[in-house]
């Protein structure tokens, strides 16, 4: 069972009384920019969702190499250690040098990298290629979420986070069934769709303004000096990493597994594996849609949406055929959906524009480390429990056990600070 996490933290007062009012930007220019930054988000989601389909049939092709078992799966997460790595990093870099001009060399080299594996024959040789496209995705994701927290506030900043998740969810749709449908003609060609990037670059760099502090918030450009001597938000964002790791390992545990169940249930045609796929990811757009028409507490839906995870794969674990199975991964798409805009809006809030890139790294980072360790997670659980099944349930008693705290973190939280204001009122 994954390592317990400390619960979210509910955020002060504070935190959503003075946060930046309503300012609504809008225009031809920022339809434009919104839709090269939805665009951005979406290629880390290409890497980690495109080859899903045609995972049992890399796993074929290199049936001979040693530790095919680990390693073909791995080819899938690979990218997300590089990201989890190497995102805070990639976060003091877009601090110090700029969001764009690291956002365009990155878009650039994630095609390079990504059609790397039509030509390597070696097993191990595609995976050191896919850790080198998770350099690329680190860069992007942080640049894109970060320009989004440094061109929008308030509300308006809100919906936008929430339909950076709607958008990446669409395309896992889309990349679910294109990775499928490719897959049908070889277990590369899928592929090719990394070299997309190459027409984004050049947009990017004509058309995405330079970003600046709000003037709203009275905060100022940085120096150098200031990046290096100014404290840093550490203890804010613990919480809120430390359980976006546990959220991520609950959410992409479908993503990778699913195409593996479904063979075990006798589902081996790659385009099915891939519509179920597909069919499963617009329940996790819904739940971003279902997000950006909520209040502005994510920390008090926190536990409902664990609780929907565990119900979702406590469905999977039981199920007694494909579509039954289907059933369970759409419900625990859903919670996924809600729950990882819920967490990055969190994280936003707690950070100015001098810590906006180190802080996005940092929540980026732990995404996907939560993402990586998800196979060697589930692997460990299948081994212990004897069957990938089994596996999905006891991650099913993981969540459950993670709403519960939560739940109970959120109540005694209440019972101690509620009464003080009464308290203050009747003096």
């Amino acid at each position: 069972m994954p390592t317990p996490v400390p619960p979210l933290p509910c955020p002060p007062p504070a935190a959503v009384e003075d946060a930046p009012s309503e300012e609504t930007t809008s225009g031809p220019g920022h339809r434009l920019r919104i839709t090269l930054l939805m665009a951005g988000s979406c290629l880390p989601i290409l890497g980690a969702v495109l080859i899903a389909p045609v995972l049992p049939q890399m796993q074929d092709h290199f049936a001979d190499v040693p530790g095919a078992a680990a390693l073909v799966p791995m080819a899938l997460t690979v990218p997300a250690l590089s990201l989890a790595l190497l995102a805070p990093f990639a976060g003091v870099i877009v601090d110090r040098i700029g969001r764009k001009r690291l956002l365009v060399i990155a878009t650039v080299l994630y095609a390079v990298l990504g059609t790397a594996p039509l030509w390597l024959d070696s097993l191990g040789a595609i995976v050191v290629s896919r850790a080198l496209v998770g350099v690329a995705e680190a860069a992007i994701m942080t640049c894109c979420t970060t320009l989004i927290g440094d061109y929008y506030s308030g509300r308006q900043r809100d919906r936008y986070l929430g339909m950076q998740t709607m958008c990446a969810s669409i395309s896992a749709t889309a990349f679910f069934a294109l990775g499928g449908a490719a897959g049908s003609a070889g277990w590369r060609t899928p592929f090719w769709a990394y070299a997309v990037s190459l027409l984004l670059a050049p947009a990017m760099a004509a058309l995405l303004p330079k970003p600046r502090p709000a003037a709203h918030t009275n905060e100022s450009l940085p120096t150098a000096a200031e990046l290096v001597s100014r404290p840093f938000p550490w203890r804010p964002l613990a919480g809120t990493c430390a359980l976006t790791v546990f959220g991520a390992v609950l959410f992409y545990a479908v993503q990778v597994e699913m195409s593996f169940l479904l063979d075990d249930m006798g589902v081996t045609d790659p385009g099915m594996i891939g519509l179920v796929l597909a069919a499963s990811s617009v329940a996790t757009v819904t739940g971003a849609g279902v997000f950006t028409k909520l209040g502005r507490s994510p920390a008090a839906r926190m536990p409902a949406v664990f609780a929907v995870c565990a119900l979702g794969f406590a469905v999977i674990w039981l199920a007694p055929n494909p579509v039954v199975l289907t059933i369970g991964a759409v419900i625990s798409c859903f919670g996924g959906g809600v729950m990882l805009p819920s967490l990055l809006t969190l994280a936003m809030s707690k950070l100015q524009y001098a810590d906006r890139g180190r802080g996005t790294g940092l929540w980026t980072g732990s995404f996907f480390i939560g993402q990586f360790i998800c196979p060697l997670v589930v692997l460990g659980l299948t081994s212990t429990v004897g069957s990938m099944a089994g596996a999905m349930g006891a991650l099913a008693v993981a969540g459950a056990a993670g709403a519960a705290g939560l739940s109970l973190f959120s109540r005694r939280r209440q019972s101690v600070t509620v009464p003080e204001p009464i308290e203050q009122l009747a003096r």
